[in-house]
Order: C-alpha cells, then sequence, then structure tokens
C-alpha cells in the first residue's frame, strides 16, 4: 500500500512594526558584499521593500513570546529600513512583511536564503536595460536608480541591440560574453550573423578577429582623410560612425568610406582653389602623391617670409621660455606631465613660423605650380614651386590684348588667367578572382612593381657599397670603350638617368628605401653649392672617402631593375632580350651587395601580393613558407579572407615573391617552416587541395 504523500505547510506571513524588530545574531553574513546599505536604503525608498523580511519571535528565558521579533535572515533590508528611520524618512512604528519562522535553526534559514539566491544571467539585465529605456527613462535615469555608471548602461544596451539570434546562442552558452561585446560594434544584424557562421566554422573566432572582419570595409577614424576632414563634419553629411565601447577604438570607424572620400576631395578641391589665388599656372591635388613625383620638376628658390614685430617679439619670447624650461629642469629624471605638454605647445608653434609660406618671384609663379594633399597626420600639405619641363619658357614678356588693341604687360612671362586644377591617383588595376587550380604567371604589372620596389631597394644597398658603386659604373664604362659590340642593356644606367617607375607599387613612397634615398639626397643637397659653377672647387675641397660616398649615392640613382613587359615580336622601345639582359645584371649586383629584401623591410600583404594573385598561388606561398598542413588552415576560405589569413601565417617567415628573391644558383627551392597544428574542423575538408608541390612559379611571362 503507497503511503500518503506530506504535505508541505508554508510560514504565515504577517506586518510586523519595525520597532519590535532587532537583528539576530544568527545572520550567517558577515562579509560585506554587493549593494551598499545606502543604495539599498534608495532602492526601497523608490520602490518599497520587494522581499519579506524572515523571522524568529524571541524567547524570554522561561519560554515565553517576548512580542519582540529577531530577523536571522534579511539583515542587509533590515539595516537599510534602520537608515530610513535615523534619517526619518520611514516611522520607527512603520508595518513591515515578515515571514514567521518558528521551526529549524536561524543559521539554517540565513544560509539557505543567501545560497540559494542566484544572479540574474547578464543576457536578462542587457534586456531589462533596453525594457526601461523603451519605457521613456533615460540612461542617466537607469544608472541612477540602479547604482552603475551611465557608461555601463550604455554598454549593457548596446549588448541588447546585438541580433536576437545571436543573444539565443549566447544564452545557450555557444559562445562568450566577449565575443558577444565584438559583434556590438555594427549594428547590422545581418552582417553580425554573417561573420558569426564564418568564424564559428573556421575556428577564427577570437573576438578581435570578429572586430576585424566587422570593420574591414571602413576607415578607422585615425586615417588621416578622417582627420582631415573631421568627424563632426562627416557625421553633419550623414555619415555613421562605429564604436567599440568595451576596447579602446582610436575613436571608431567610419562606415561610409565613399562618402568619407567624396569629403576629403570637396575640401581638397577648395583648399587648391585657394592657392591658386596665388597665380599659380597648375594646382595638382591628390590625398597622396606617388614617390618620385616631382623628380623631372624643377623647384624653384623661394624666399621665408620676414616676420613682423610681433611675430618676432612671439618667436623670441617662445625661445626664451623654452631656454629656461630646459635650465630648471635640466637634473630631472623626467618632466612633469604640465612641462611636458608646454614643451609641445612651444615645439608646435615654433614650427609653425619655421614652415611659414615662401614668397616667389612673380614671373616664376606664372609658369610653375603646387601640390595640394594631406599628411601622415591628417594635416594639409601644400608643395609650391615647382616648373614642368613643357613649361620653361623663353624670357619673352607675354603680351596681351585688351580687347581693343591695347597691349596688356600687366601680367608676367608665362602667366595664365586661372590655375588648372587636376585631381589625380589613377585607380588601381583590378584583380581577377581567379578559382583555377593552375598557377598562371603573375601580372606584368605586378611583376613591374614588385621589382620596383627591388629596384629601390636596389639602389640603397649600392649607395652604402661605394667601392662597389664604382666597380659597377667601371664595369659599364669598360664595356663602352673596349667591347664595342657588347650590349648596352646593362642594370645601370649612365650617364646619369634616374629610370621613373610606369606603376606606383603600394607602400613604395613609405618604404625603408624609399626615407633611406631622401633623407641621404636631402644631407648632400644642403651640402652642395647652390651656384652649379662653384660646384667644380667644392667637389675638388672634398676627400677621397666624402667623394666617394657622394659618387655612390648618384651612381646608385641609376639602377633600373625593373621588369618590363615586351610584345611577341619585340615592337617599340622595350625588347625581351634586353629586360632579361638588365634582370640578370641586377641579379648579379644584388649578390655582390648581398641584398636582402626581407632586411630592406618588404613583407608580404594582402595589398601588395597576396590579394593581387591567384587563390593557387596564395597556397603555394603558404606552403613553401609553412608547409602543406598551413595550406590546410586556409584552402577552403574565399580569396579576400584567405589572403588575409595568409598575411598572417607569412608574417615573419621571410618569404618572398620570385622576383624579389635573391637568386642563388646552388638552391631552388626556398626552406619550408614548421606547420601548425590543423583544428578538427578542417580534419575532413578536402576542397581546394592537391596542388603539386613542383609547381614552380614563372618569374616573367613567355617571349
Amino acid at each position: 500500500m503507497a503511503s500518503a504523500v506530506q504535505k508541505i505547510k508554508l510560514s504565515p506571513s504577517r506586518d510586523i512594526p519595525f520597532n519590535k524588530l532587532v537583528l539576530s545574531q544568527s545572520n550567517v553574513r558577515r562579509v560585506k558584499a554587493g549593494v551598499s546599505i545606502e543604495q539599498l536604503a534608495e532602492s526601497i525608498a523608490q520602490r518599497t521593500l520587494l522581499q519579506s523580511l524572515s523571522v524568529r519571535a524571541v524567547i524570554d528565558g522561561d519560554g515565553r513570546e517576548t512580542g519582540m521579533f529577531e530577523v536571522p535572515a534579511g539583515g542587509r533590508r533590515y539595516r537599510a529600513l534602520e537608515l530610513l528611520v535615523k534619517q526619518k524618512r520611514m516611522a520607527k512604528t512603520q508595518a513591515v512583511p515578515c515571514v514567521v519562522r518558528d521551526e529549524g535553526l536561524a543559521e539554517d534559514d540565513s544560509l539557505a536564503e543567501n545560497d540559494e539566491r542566484i544572479g540574474l544571467h547578464p543576457l536578462d539585465q542587457f534586456r531589462a536595460f533596453q525594457t526601461l529605456r523603451e519605457s521613456g527613462m533615460s540612461e542617466e535615469d537607469i544608472a541612477a536608480r540602479h547604482f552603475v555608471s551611465p557608461a555601463i548602461v550604455k554598454q549593457r544596451l548596446r549588448l541588447a541591440s546585438v541580433s536576437p539570434k545571436l543573444h539565443d546562442i549566447y544564452a545557450e552558452d555557444g559562445m562568450t560574453l566577449e565575443q558577444l561585446m565584438a559583434f556590438s560594434v555594427t549594428g547590422d544584424h545581418a552582417r553580425q550573423e554573417q561573420v558569426w557562421d564564418i568564424v564559428s566554422k573556421s575556428g577564427y573566432d577570437e573576438p578581435y578577429q570578429i572586430r576585424r572582419m566587422l570593420t574591414e570595409n571602413t576607415v578607422r577614424a585615425s586615417d588621416r582623410r578622417a582627420q582631415f576632414v573631421g568627424l563632426d563634419a562627416y557625421e553633419q553629411a550623414g555619415g555613421v560612425i562605429m564604436r567599440d565601447l568595451f576596447e579602446q577604438d582610436d575613436g571608431g570607424w567610419l562606415k561610409d568610406v565613399p562618402l568619407l572620400d567624396r569629403l576629403v576631395t570637396e575640401k581638397l578641391k577648395a583648399e587648391a582653389e585657394t592657392i591658386a589665388a596665388e597665380g599659380w599656372k597648375w594646382i595638382g591635388v591628390a590625398v597622396d602623391f606617388p614617390y618620385g613625383h616631382t623628380n623631372d620638376l624643377r623647384e624653384l628658390e623661394g624666399r621665408p617670409v620676414d616676420l613682423t614685430d610681433d611675430e618676432q617679439a612671439t618667436l623670441d619670447a617662445l625661445n626664451a621660455e623654452y631656454a629656461k624650461i630646459e635650465t630648471d629642469y635640466q637634473d630631472a629624471g623626467e618632466l612633469p606631465d604640465e612641462i611636458d605638454q608646454r614643451l609641445g605647445e612651444i615645439e608646435a608653434a615654433r614650427s609653425a613660423f619655421e614652415s611659414r609660406s615662401l614668397s616667389y618671384d612673380l614671373a616664376e609663379v606664372a609658369r610653375a605650380g603646387a601640390f595640394v594633399g594631406i599628411d601622415a597626420e591628417g594635416r594639409l600639405s601644400v608643395d609650391r614651386g615647382y616648373v614642368r619641363p613643357e613649361d620653361e619658357a623663353s624670357e619673352v614678356s607675354a603680351i596681351e590684348s585688351d580687347g581693343e588693341g591695347h597691349e596688356d604687360r600687366t601680367q608676367p612671362a608665362g602667366a595664365s588667367k586661372r590655375a588648372v586644377i587636376s585631381i589625380g591617383g589613377a585607380p588601381a588595376e583590378p584583380v581577377e578572382d581567379e578559382d583555377d587550380d593552375i598557377a598562371k604567371p603573375l601580372p606584368d604589372r605586378l611583376i613591374t612593381e614588385l621589382t620596383a620596389h627591388r629596384t629601390l631597394a636596389l639602389r640603397d644597398a649600392l649607395a652604402n657599397h661605394p667601392a662597389m658603386a664604382f666597380q659597377a659604373v667601371l664595369h659599364t664604362f669598360v664595356l663602352a670603350s673596349f667591347y664595342r659590340f657588347a650590349s648596352s642593356s646593362g642594370c645601370l644606367e649612365i650617364a646619369i638617368r634616374t629610370p621613373t617607375f610606369p606603376a606606383q607599387a603600394p607602400g613604395l613612397k613609405e618604404s625603408a628605401s624609399a626615407i633611406a634615398i631622401d633623407a641621404r639626397s636631402a644631407a648632400w643637397k644642403a651640402r652642395l653649392p647652390k651656384d652649379e659653377a662653384d660646384l667644380w672647387d667644392a667637389l675638388t675641397a672634398l676627400d677621397g672617402t666624402t667623394q666617394a660616398a657622394l659618387f655612390a649615392h648618384c651612381a646608385a640613382s641609376a639602377v633600373n631593375a625593373l621588369y618590363e613587359p615586351a610584345n611577341r615580336y619585340n615592337e617599340g622601345r622595350v625588347f625581351a632580350h634586353g629586360v632579361r639582359r638588365r634582370l640578370d645584371q641586377a641579379d648579379v649586383l644584388a649578390r655582390a651587395i648581398g641584398l636582402d629584401m626581407v632586411t630592406a623591410g618588404w613583407k608580404p600583404t594582402a595589398e601588395n601580393y597576396l590579394g593581387r594573385v591567384t587563390k593557387p598561388r596564395i597556397l603555394q606561398a603558404v606552403r613553401e613558407a609553412k608547409g602543406e598542413a598551413s595550406v590546410q588552415l586556409i584552402d577552403h576560405l574565399k580569396k579576400g579572407d584567405m589572403a588575409r589569413e595568409a598575411e598572417r601565417l607569412l608574417d615573419g617567415t621571410g618569404w618572398l615573391p620570385e622576383p624579389l628573391r635573391l637568386a642563388d644558383p646552388d638552391s631552388e627551392h626556398a626552406p619550408v617552416g614548421e606547420a601548425e597544428a590543423l583544428p578538427e574542423f578542417l580534419a575532413e575538408d578536402d576542397e581546394g587541395r592537391g596542388y603539386p608541390e613542383d609547381d614552380r612559379l614563372l618569374v616573367v611571362a613567355a617571349e
């Protein structure tokens, strides 16, 4: 016979005046934690008491009830009520809802109440804050009522705006809170879900990788274009800025790149109009000009504009203040922040005086031009005073008619009524996303760009080897003097012509080689006399070592290690045989100098190589540098993702594409590094594999 189920009996509840309650010594909570008593009292004042106190009757020595009740569970609520009474915000006889217990131990009640309390799941808090916000409460009101900072409320509301689909995954422990936080960078639910689908399958699901994918088609607020236009102007034009409330984001990401580019162009054009009013014949406008864009132009000699009396007094005061600070803190190990900041302000003010505009001869201005762009810090960059070869006019005054048969001699020679403003920068040629399993020859333009990097590095390296530069030039001279029928298609083009680059490779202007060459050229220019009639005596005064260094610098500027495509019939100025001989001699010179393109600063990126070639070539690069197992990590990815991950895998390996390698007759293959571990999710994915390891890359297209 089944026994009857024991029915439970709940403790009765009643309202007890507060002055009949005392705090029990049986409460197990001894350590302060969570919301303070003051905050809890404020919450009770706003919302009343949301949870009853658990009490027991106080018994005297004879076992009789005294009319008082002790509080073993709910001590913090009791203290909060006690504080409200002391503040005279609540009467001491106010009835308090209580649950009266008469069985078991008081300590057991207190422990059970604290142990069985479960905090809200973070997602429930996010949604609750969102509900309060939708009901009309401001972020500041929510923060005040729940005793958190407004920044915390903003973060919780941002997390609440993530896709509901991702909320469900997070609720089921399918992703971490840090991953959910990364998705809050954008409010585009479709994009959030698309990225989660990708990263959850690929294993590249770290929060920083999620943020990178969500912002890959944006521009950082620290980008010079954004700094030039200004974030306020961008937002006023309707642009959206994506912000990360959980990580340092340097101002966020600008989402509307076409809008940003349009604003940049409009502002640059307006600045160019102002510069044109100075009388220049032409104005070149670009965000960034290619390396060597002034090589074939004559630079005008400008004169610094004299300072006014007020400006000179200001400069003298700045110099005096700077000198005093240096004297006062010469023995200090570290400058105070305010002093360091002031020194920076003085430096900036002095630099403004040093970089003030130059004045030019009006006749020269009328046939010269200026370049208007943006510097690395996002400031306007104006480079004035360059004359193009076709604008070099004779010293004949231009005489114009005023329309009535009279001569107008008010304009200098070569002057034009309005400057021609050109906004340059041809778009890069798109690279087809080829999924063929055949590693096709590298595009001619890409080889030209790669060898442009090599030519620049070879020039820099040769300039640092005066003896080898002398020998290279001597070799060319001996060929011309004693071997009359020898080919003149060497890699050193004497006398001296600096070859230009037909294609501007990404990053060429900012490369270490370009910076070193420019610095060395500027140093020599400052040292040599301005008048060419004085040059011979100046060179004679130099010692042998200095002459050799100058010789090497000049000789290095003639290096031409560029690949240039020639048609199959060798028609035109470029011949395949000549290009081949040029590249062979460049290899000889590079080996003699010990040129290393890795040391020169070149490394493969999605922009300069990996995003410009086919998927098989990307995989071949990873295979050569890291081995077949690393290829299997990325062979299932789309072209763009594959290029970016290949860039990460190749970083630090020293891998180079064949046009940049130092030819070594004794070594046919590049060393293969240790492969990374293969994730489980890729173990059974065979799509896109099977490329033969002996599929060698061709340096140039077939003649």
